[in-house]
């Protein structure tokens, strides 16, 4: 049972930490704009995964020494030693988990467990002028074993701080039979040990469970504040308020922003912008999943996405030189003679180079259809003469798009597709320009050139806050208003 329980520890805080983006927010004391529900069937899964590892840790274990005196008529004292004492084998009957207000309860019962051990007396009478001694092996069978926990979880600046508040165990039943020597004889001495037996591995379980949970808090603890995506970017993984616990799930926020490497973040958002604080009685209504039995729901708000956008807008990843199409005519002005006439007068058969800047961080809204985004960018129109750059235009559009978010392994990954489009003349060195001439040659190219690119950056996407080791399996997209929300199970992989 013992080993159960502990399991259910390792298990609860690897899904905890699974989740280290959770999806529950509870008193609005810091940001947060990702959150994580593990529903019932997700801790349960945590708890069922690591109680062979559990087992595995508590196996084989070797108990103290015991040994005692008893005075017995006609013999004298006899002294008796319990030497390598070894529990071999651990089998958990039933256990469950529960969250409750005072914190995590863990409790395993129906637990049995198979000892081996050696024995050894001597004793020495005024009528034998020698010592007598005798020795041989035993075998233990432990029954009705009971083990409980309980477990605090908190928020201490930024990270999850895991306490044991409470912790049993307790042995219902015992049996030794012995084993060489004349064991027929002695078996009545043995039984005396009973007692003695069951303290020491009630002591010896609960002292390993109580190991166990401060290297579980240790690993906690040493739980990385951001996650590294590339030299430019990191996700802020620190938690935010305190976690929700529930009668059914387990839930945690925590900031869940983009925020430059390696620096503290300086992105805020209006206060306003902040969830309400959510109980356990409203708490669904931010994890949007529709089949309820999936073991987690992991929820980003827009301004994830607008973080990101913003770090990179702010980082200056937002322009291009574009010396390259598919349709390489477009960049001579020879391809522009009937679009843009004076061009081509101008600069005959140059070379041109279209330089593509973006005038702020793209806008991104998450509704219930999926994304929408607003960009608006600049195109500078260049061209080569005689090794020189010489910008000759420069056309302002404001982009609008629509696109889906997708899971690729644990990142979440999308594209975009163009909706519509307006430009206008921001300034020009070669005369007025008709524009209405110049949108189908801008459409082809935001189409060939400027889509293409952004959803290959887009298709490569971003890790979800999932632990090493723990993959996402049959998991479908929710999107709801300002948020969108991976719904799934979780496999555990070595």
């Amino acid at each position: 049972m013992a080993p159960k329980a502990k399991p259910i520890i390792f298990l609860l805080l690897n899904l905890t930490t699974i989740l280290l983006l959770s999806t529950v927010p509870v008193q609005s004391t810091a940001q947060s704009y990702t959150s994580v529900v593990i529903s019932q069937k997700g801790l349960d899964f945590v708890k069922d995964l690591l109680v062979t590892e559990a087992i595995s840790s508590l196996t084989p274990l070797r108990l103290p020494q015991i040994q005692q005196s008893v005075r017995i008529p006609f013999l004298g004292n006899v002294h008796m030693v319990l030497s390598n004492i070894t529990l071999l084998g651990i089998d958990v009957g039933s256990s469950f988990l529960k969250p409750g207000d005072t914190g995590i309860v863990i409790v395993a019962s129906e637990m049995t467990c198979n000892l081996t051990m050696n024995w050894r007396y001597s004793y020495s009478t005024w009528f034998l002028p020698v010592s007598v001694s005798d020795e041989g092996t035993a075998s233990i069978r432990v029954e009705g074993m009971e083990v409980g926990l309980t477990l605090g979880l908190e928020v201490q600046e930024g990270k999850l701080k895991l306490s044991l508040a409470q912790c049993g165990c307790l042995v219902k039943d015992i049996s030794i039979k012995l084993d060489g020597g004349a064991s027929w004889l002695y078996q009545g001495m043995i039984d005396a040990f009973e007692e003695q037996i069951e303290s020491t591995v009630e002591n010896a379980i609960m002292q390993k469970l109580k190991e166990g949970i401060l290297k579980l808090d240790v690993f906690l603890q040493s739980l990385p504040e951001e996650i590294p995506l590339d030299d430019t970017a990191s996700l802020n993984v620190t938690f935010a308020n305190e976690p929700l616990l529930c009668n059914s799930s387990v839930g945690f926020e925590i900031n869940g922003l983009f925020s430059p490497r390696k620096i503290v973040p300086v992105l805020k958002y209006q206060e306003n912008d902040s969830e309400s604080p959510v109980s356990c009685m409203d708490s669904e209504s931010l994890v949007s999943c529709m089949d309820v039995s999936k073991m987690l729901g992991i929820s980003l708000h827009e301004f994830v996405f607008n973080s990101a956008s913003a770090l990179y807008y702010d980082a200056e990843f937002m322009q291009w030189v574009v010396d390259k199409i598919p349709d390489q005519s477009l960049l001579n002005t020879a391809g522009w003679r009937f679009i843009i006439p004076q061009l081509y007068k101008k600069y005959p058969n140059d070379d041109m180079n279209l330089n593509i800047s973006l005038s702020s961080a793209p806008a991104i809204v998450v509704s219930e259809h999926g994304f929408d985004a607003t960009v608006y960018a600049d195109l500078i129109i260049d061209v080569v003469e005689e090794g020189r750059i010489v910008p000759v235009a420069c056309i302002s559009l404001v982009i609008r798009g629509s696109g889906l978010a997708k899971l690729l392994g644990n990142n979440l990954a999308g594209s975009v597709e163009l909706d519509d489009f307006v430009m206008s003349l921001k300034w020009s060195n070669i005369g007025n320009l008709h524009l209405f001439l110049i949108q189908p040659v801008m459409w082809t190219l935001l189409q060939t050139v400027f889509l293409p690119y952004t959803n290959a950056i887009l298709g490569k996407g971003f890790p979800l806050p999932i632990i090493h080791g723990f993959t996402l399996e049959n998991a479908e997209l929710v999107y709801s208003n300002s948020r969108v929300t991976v719904c799934g199970d979780v496999q555990y992989t070595k």
